[in-house]
């Protein structure tokens, strides 16, 4: 019996193609060529930064290269749309964030869905946050923040790293949970919105606490309290905001994740090696000079964070009425 042309090719292919899907659907052998990291953000950001540590340490104890790939733009959006579209073979990650969370209910409209379409590998690093004030408001802690901003309703302006970014939410979690109103500014990042917060053009910044610390300590910005729910190792002196506004909780955290159906030893055996790489002390050390502390977990335990933190910015963005710049 004679098989149709365009029947033997496919079957033909079927059978070429076997061999190389086991090969990449097993751990066995990864990484085979080098692999790439997506970072949705611009170079130089805490996304990059962490990207580039970690895929260094990678790259050291596995012999290929994992070379981060800076895919800026739309808060994100468009670095992550290449990821969940790439071939899920584990040669394409993506360093998740905040605004992964934050997005899928600021953006109307995505071309994917982030949960459904990524599988979350092992998170890397949590990063507090801090309130800082210009000088000139006379508020020393965060009842007095609170008492001033309730008696200037409009009149106290809030700067962020921009619409849905991570201190952008942070101000607003405060500004729900304390019953503020604080007028917000965004900007292109958070060096400007410091710029403008030094110069008193605005008035507070929930601000990542890398590069802050010096205007803490040399008293040109004065820090209140981290938002983290305990003390952080950066800044052990300040309360966290918990302490005075109950159950207020938020943090940059970054991790990795990969496209859905990526064969799960892969998945399993990036996550042990992240796991390792955070919990070494030379490792540590360098998280530590950018203010965070370590996430370690399972790849479960980090899919239930990216899940909580989805449905806790859901809330804000519709009470907020937040929209994409």
């Amino acid at each position: 019996m004679k098989l149709h042309r365009r029947k033997f090719l496919e079957l033909a292919g079927a059978v070429a193609a076997a061999p190389a899907f086991a090969q990449f659907a097993s751990a066995d052998d990864y990484p085979a060529r080098p692999v790439r990291i997506v970072a949705g953000f611009a170079a130089g950001g805490g996304v990059d930064i962490t990207a580039r540590l970690i895929g260094q340490w990678l790259t050291e104890h596995l012999g290929q290269s994992f070379v981060t790939e800076n895919r800026a733009g739309a808060g994100g959006n468009i670095g992550t749309e290449a990821v969940v579209t790439a071939a899920p073979d584990g040669y394409t990650l993506l360093l998740a964030t905040v605004p992964n969370a934050v997005n899928a209910s600021l953006y109307e409209k995505l071309n994917f869905n982030f949960i459904r379409d990524i599988v979350p590998v092992a998170g890397i690093i949590r990063v507090p946050m801090v309130i800082l004030l210009n000088p000139s408001v006379p508020a020393t802690n965060v009842p007095e923040f609170i008492s001033y901003a309730k008696a200037n309703p409009g009149k106290v302006n809030m700067a962020s790293a921009g619409n849905g970014s991570a201190p952008h939410m942070a101000g607003e979690l405060f500004k729900m949970m304390a019953g503020v109103n604080l007028v917000h500014v965004p900007y292109r990042g958070q060096g400007p919105a410091l710029t403008d917060l030094l110069g008193g053009e605005v008035q507070v910044l929930f601000a990542t606490a890398p590069g802050t610390t010096d205007y803490i300590r040399t008293g040109k910005l004065r820090a209140l309290a981290v938002t983290s729910a305990a003390r952080a190792e950066v800044l052990p002196e300040l309360p966290p905001v918990g302490d005075f506004v109950p159950g207020y909780e938020t943090s940059q955290w970054y991790g990795m994740c990969a496209p859905k159906k990526t064969p799960q030893d892969i998945v399993d055996r990036l996550n042990k090696e992240i796991n390792t790489a955070i919990a070494e002390p030379a490792m540590k050390a360098r998280l530590a000079a950018l203010g965070g502390e370590p996430l370690p977990g399972s790849p479960a335990e980090f899919g239930k964070l990216i899940a909580e933190e989805t449905e806790k910015w859901a809330r804000v963005v519709r009470a907020a009425g937040i929209k994409p710049e």
